[in-house]
């Protein structure tokens, strides 16, 4: 449980959503098909628990023509301007099941505590046709690891180039035959420059580490993760996010790509999580209405 102390911290009741957004009694029919399948993969979310949260009307489609969802959790009327904006990434690799899971976890936290102080836009699952399969890839349909698919920064060598000599071929990152080739990370690259996020959020696993890409101080920790900086590869989202759009990147590497956390560290990474973005993002963002940061 989440300490009553914190709840003002962690500034996560719901006090609206957009306009574009449906109710639970207004699912459109490709959100209702899509959370019973990830109901059905997924051990430890249900179909009814994926249904309740309101979600963007589909817009963007995955290879297969499955819908990613979109869920919004607007800042307090007003202040806009003024709080940090969090674009939330769970799924990216099909494979790694507890990034959905957990990401879940925490629109339920977001659903029932937020107060408005910051704005929330999640995609909880940008590679469905990874996940929803009888055996799960990391890869998307066309066999791309979308974590490889972004633009790379001019000083980093393209991300096919490096591939081919750096990552000996393997094919789980193969990524594509050029940048934003695939219509998951051009969701991702539309988001960006649609909804100017101060701070972008990756959940992945199984690394078991606090991965982060930005000028910024990282989190030193998130819950039982330690910050372990792995470096940067030619067109992952840590790449893209900052060396290309000067947003910093927090990647989340749960241990266990199969195995939920415990719920506790669920809640602890993200109480150390909004702290982090209370001192850090808030200050940054301060400094981007200043006109300093992109």
């Amino acid at each position: 449980m989440i300490p009553k102390k914190l709840i003002n911290l962690l500034s996560i009741g719901l006090l609206g959503v957009m306009p574009w957004c449906v109710s639970a009694a207004e699912l459109h029919p490709e959100v209702r098909q899509i959370c019973q399948q990830i109901g059905k993969k997924l051990a430890s979310v249900s179909p009814d628990e994926c249904l309740s949260h309101q979600y963007v009307a589909p817009r963007f489609h995955s290879v297969r023509g499955q819908p990613i969802l979109e869920t919004h959790f607007p800042a307090r009327k007003g202040s806009e301007e003024r709080v940090p904006r969090v674009l939330f990434i769970g799924g990216i690799h099909g494979d790694e099941y507890s990034s959905v899971s957990v990401t879940f976890k925490w629109l339920n936290t977001l659903k029932a505590h937020h107060s408005g102080a910051f704005d929330w836009h999640f995609v909880p699952l940008l590679n469905p046709d990874g996940l929803l399969q009888r055996k799960s890839t990391r890869v998307n349909a066309n066999r791309v690891d979308l974590n490889r698919n972004f633009l790379p920064a001019p000083e980093f060598p393209e991300p096919l180039e490096h591939w081919q000599k750096r990552a000996k071929k393997r094919l789980r990152y193969f990524p594509g035959h050029a940048p934003l080739s695939e219509p998951e990370s051009q969701v991702i690259h539309q988001l960006i420059d649609e909804y100017q996020p101060t701070v972008i959020v990756s959940v992945h696993a199984p690394h078991g580490i606090l991965d982060f890409d930005g000028g910024i101080q990282p989190p030193r920790k998130l819950g039982p993760l330690q910050l372990r900086q792995l470096g940067t590869y030619p067109g992952s989202l840590g790449n893209y996010g900052w060396f290309v759009k000067n947003i910093p990147v927090v990647t989340i590497e749960l241990p266990h790509a199969g195995i939920m956390p415990e719920t506790r560290d669920i809640d602890r990474m993200w109480t150390d999580l909004v702290r982090w973005l209370n001192y850090k993002a808030r200050g940054m963002s301060k400094v981007a209405q200043a006109g300093v940061v992109n």
